[in-house]
């Protein structure tokens, strides 16, 4: 569905570029993740891929087609939710999503069932000023959806909002998944690529250090040991062991006492990511 070669961007004024020689594809109805701190490149690939920034070098392929190729078709096919939310403020939530809606042919669902897909029902005829950066951001994230998109393009989707309102976006983008649609998702929350993606690339100085599912740079960078807790009369006591069944006081204590947890000492993807480029997402 999207697939980049090479692809390389410098801005007007810079001495180098701000993104070098990007190689990866996104098969169609993946959750592609794309990680990395603020100024690594991420939201300057989007830009490229929905045909806001021209001059690249390299290619950018989305469905087989050059983007630089496309013509307004390109925007029928994708939907974008920028980190920024960009409504006009003295209109209410369902006048905007009404005024972007007549844009396009083809709907997803009608206004008033996106607002209560993200809980804004309430606040349909509210004017967009009033709004809570996570209220903008749902209504940024369904004005997407609108009209029934292929591909959705989410940058920091979750930013902004409150534990449940992200789960809800969560929940959301995976349904989105269901229906066959190919997500890319940039963000520096580790947490929420670790829960969406099916593989995430690590982007740091505008270069791809590290590409793959969640699980197996997890694994990649994690100790091979295991923690156990036990509980008996004497109080609580834990094992990091290499081997659960070769330590022979550990086996003892299996048959003599309560197991309260055992936990794998996997690597977090932030302390992945940590590893793999020296830098933090901060």
């Amino acid at each position: 569905m999207i697939q980049v070669s090479s692809l390389s961007f410098t801005y007007a004024g810079q001495t180098g570029p701000a993104i070098h020689d990007l190689e990866f594809a996104i098969s169609p109805g993946e959750i592609f993740g794309f990680l990395g701190p603020s100024g690594a490149g991420k939201t300057t690939t989007q830009k490229i891929l929905f045909k806001l920034l021209a001059g690249y070098s390299g290619s950018a392929l989305i469905d087989g087609r050059e983007v630089r190729d496309w013509d307004i078709d390109l925007y029928h096919r994708i939907g974008v939710s920028f980190e920024l939310p960009n409504h006009y403020l003295k209109l209410t939530a369902l006048e905007n999503l009404n005024f972007f809606g007549a844009f396009y042919q083809q709907h997803y669902r009608n206004a008033v069932d996106l607002l209560a897909m993200v809980g804004l029902e309430n606040a349909a005829n509210q004017k967009v000023g009033a709004f809570s950066k996570g209220m903008k951001m749902r209504l940024n994230f369904i004005r997407a959806l609108q009209h029934n998109p292929e591909i959705l393009f989410l940058d920091e989707p979750t930013s902004g909002m409150d534990p449940a309102n992200a789960h809800l976006i969560k929940d959301l983008i995976r349904q989105l998944q269901g229906e066959g649609k190919t997500i890319f998702i940039t963000t520096h929350q580790m947490h929420d690529a670790q829960e969406l993606c099916d593989r995430v690339a690590f982007l740091v100085d505008g270069r791809i250090r590290a590409l793959d599912t969640p699980k197996s740079l997890q694994l990649a960078y994690s100790s091979r040991t295991v923690e156990v807790q036990f509980r008996d009369s004497d109080g609580v006591k834990t094992y990091a062991l290499d081997g659960l069944g070769t330590n022979p006081e550990f086996l003892n204590d299996l048959h003599g006492r309560e197991v309260v947890t055992i936990h794998s000492r996997e690597a977090s993807l932030d302390a992945v990511f940590m590893e793999v480029t020296g830098k933090s997402l901060v």
